[in-house]
């Protein structure tokens, strides 16, 4: 029979103590597909933060994928749409979402172009705690919810994110819609990216929370969902906790066809013109502003 002396005794305990803490902090971030279209998720890390084994891939309808996630990883995900790939060279080129993947599915750093819904999320920040949001800060381009599992945390670990259909009810001045007669809306853009309006863009002299407050259109998103960040200071119902959690990420959540086309197809995509705001337009929210800088705030000014 082997013999251990103490210092053996105490190298296996701190490596069983390793494996033990390694299990605890790690996170799985499961992506689920509900929608009756093909979706590409894209997964970005923040600054500091290394990338995940995987930056980017396709999910059929009904398909799910479980990606590990390290222990304080900051980053964000998003559903790509009416992707296709070039047979010369083997870019992916996507209507909505794109992230401009120099080959294959990939991301591989790079974000994704508005409009898109995202994902966000900090893990084990202050307190141990989780933070996540879902944002239409830029843009909405397909329903997704975030639903924690197994987590704790003081009443705010609940699920989040936008349901419902946002394409259809898009003002006209925000959509991004598809050539052809159709005239197919696949996405909704932000007023920020529409107009360029530092009011609209939480910049310039409207970059504090007491300058830059809700607008009509960011109010359009706020009462369609209001649990998802509808602009840069809209932290007070949209930022969520919670601890030793694994999270389920669902494209739509309820059955949803929006960004197709007839026949299930996707012609390719024109620009939306960026005309004026409508005029008259009245809030359907009422007008707040929260007092800490939001996720999405930060990502959009300082990780991007």
């Amino acid at each position: 029979m082997a013999r251990f002396g103490a210092a053996d005794i105490v190298a296996m305990l701190c490596s069983g103590l390793a494996l033990f803490s390694t299990a605890v902090d790690s996170t799985t971030f499961t992506l689920v597909n509900k929608c009756a279209y093909t979706v590409w998720p894209g997964l970005l890390s923040g600054a500091g933060t290394a990338q995940l084994s995987t930056t980017g891939f396709v999910l059929l309808p009904g398909e799910s994928t479980a990606v590990p996630v390290p222990p304080s990883w900051s980053g964000r995900l998003w559903g790509r749409t009416g992707c296709t790939q070039d047979a010369t060279t083997g870019k992916y080129s996507c209507l909505t979402g794109d992230c401009g993947s120099a080959t294959g599915m990939e991301c591989s750093g790079s974000g994704a172009s508005p409009p898109a819904t995202l994902a966000e999320f900090t893990l084990n920040g202050a307190g141990g705690l989780d933070f996540y949001d879902v944002s239409l800060v830029d843009g909405y381009n397909l329903p997704m919810m975030i639903i924690p599992q197994g987590g704790s945390g003081a009443g705010n670990c609940v699920a989040t994110g936008c349901a419902g259909d946002l394409n259809t009810a898009c003002p006209a001045e925000l959509k991004l819609s598809l050539s052809g007669g159709a005239k197919t809306t696949v996405a909704c853009k932000s007023a920020c990216e529409a107009f360029g309006d530092p009011q609209y863009c939480c910049s310039g002299a409207y970059a504090t929370p007491d300058t830059c407050r809700q607008s009509v259109y960011s109010s359009f998103f706020k009462s369609a969902c209001p649990r998802a960040y509808s602009y840069a200071y809209d932290d007070g119902t949209s930022t969520f906790t919670c601890a030793g959690a694994d999270y389920l990420i669902t494209f739509c959540p309820s059955p949803s066809t929006s960004v197709k086309a007839e026949g299930g197809q996707y012609p390719a995509a024109t620009a939306v013109s960026g005309s004026a705001p409508a005029s008259g337009a009245v809030a359907w929210y009422s007008l707040y502003a929260p007092a800490a800088i939001s996720l999405a705030a930060v990502w959009r000014r300082h990780l991007l």
